[in-house]
């Protein structure tokens, strides 16, 4: 019996050299290098952070001792999120009434406030249909929210952060609010996760422009969230998109923005919510920043694994789409 166990001693340990070889090598590599993002003191913006995840976000941020700014279209809204942080952490939010697809606007919304230490581009707008019926007034709001108003913000926070930066010797961060949908393109979904996958773009081209300056990118992917927005979404949906959208089970806000700012705390440059966004992560890593050996470690192993769950999720929806217009013929 015990020469079988160093039998099996023997022939596991190429195995472990392997790993640990492996691992050093992740560890050595792996770029930017880690950090952490301190809030405490520090200014903290949230776009959209009147309500769902955004509101969540600020309140958190606000616990956490962070001076917080919420930046929002509606001024009503926006003083009832104030007052509802005031009430829960004792912190005067500062509420930015604008609109993110009007550049002027948002760069005189940032000067009132001041340099950023953090910047959470949490906006976003989302119509679901196919694109053949869906009008392009409809797509272009999309596109204007979600794509161009983060370009807007990055652009008027960037030079004061980088300034400052310099003068604190702190880390800074960019956060983005994508989604599972700028991960994986979803009947109904087409307009959306175009504008979704834009940021992915961005935010990759902008991690190498800004880690000179100690600027750190953090680009979050959360499932269906229960929040207003959702609700929305739901009235409209096509219904073999609901279908397909509950492969990703959803979550609360709260759980979203927790995750959300566990990550731009760590600089993790992607930000999964749940178990089935950190498969798709895993699947879609690519060529992305990592900073984590461990995750690159992941990453690796899981990459042709996560490849055949993903042919398996996709055969799954087209299997669905398949009987879902079946269906509708025969009605």
């Amino acid at each position: 019996m015990a020469s079988l166990f160093f039998l099996f001693l023997l022939l596991l340990l190429p195995l472990v050299v392997v790993v640990l070889l492996l691992l050093l090598l992740l560890a050595i590599i792996v770029r930017p290098r880690p950090v952490r993002i301190p809030l405490k003191g520090r200014h903290v913006l949230v776009s959209g952070g009147s309500s769902g995840i955004g509101f969540a976000l600020a309140r958190r941020a606000a616990a956490e001792g962070a001076r917080v700014s919420i930046l929002a279209r509606d001024p009503d809204r926006l003083r009832d999120a104030c007052d509802a942080i005031r009430r829960d952490t004792g912190v005067d939010a500062a509420a930015l009434a604008a609109d993110v697809r009007d550049p002027a606007a948002v760069a005189r919304a940032l000067e009132t406030v001041g340099p950023v230490d953090v910047l959470v581009c949490n906006h976003g707008v989302f119509v679901p249909q196919e694109l053949e019926r869906q009008s392009l007034e409809e797509v272009r709001f999309m596109v204007e929210v979600n794509l161009m108003g983060t370009f807007h913000l990055i652009k008027a926070a960037l030079p004061a952060m980088k300034q400052r930066g310099k003068e604190t010797g702190l880390p800074a961060s960019i956060a983005i609010m994508s989604s599972q949908a700028g991960q994986v393109g979803v009947y109904g979904y087409t307009a959306y996760s175009a504008t979704k996958f834009g940021l992915r773009g961005l935010a990759e081209a902008l991690q190498h422009e800004v880690i000179m300056d100690n600027i750190h990118v953090t680009l979050i992917f959360p499932p269906d969230t229960d929040t207003p927005g959702l609700a929305e979404e739901l009235k409209r949906r096509p219904e073999i998109t609901n279908v397909i959208a509950a492969s990703s089970g959803g979550m609360k806000a709260d759980d979203v923005a927790q995750k959300a700012l566990n990550g731009i705390k760590s600089a993790q440059f992607v930000v999964p919510c749940n178990f089935e966004g950190t498969m798709l992560s895993i699947a879609t890593a690519g060529l992305s920043p990592q900073r984590s050996y461990l995750m690159a470690f992941n990453e690796v192993l899981g990459a042709s694994l996560m490849r055949f769950v993903g042919l398996c999720f996709q055969w799954n929806w087209f299997s669905a789409i398949e009987k879902w217009h079946a269906k509708k013929k025969c009605k």
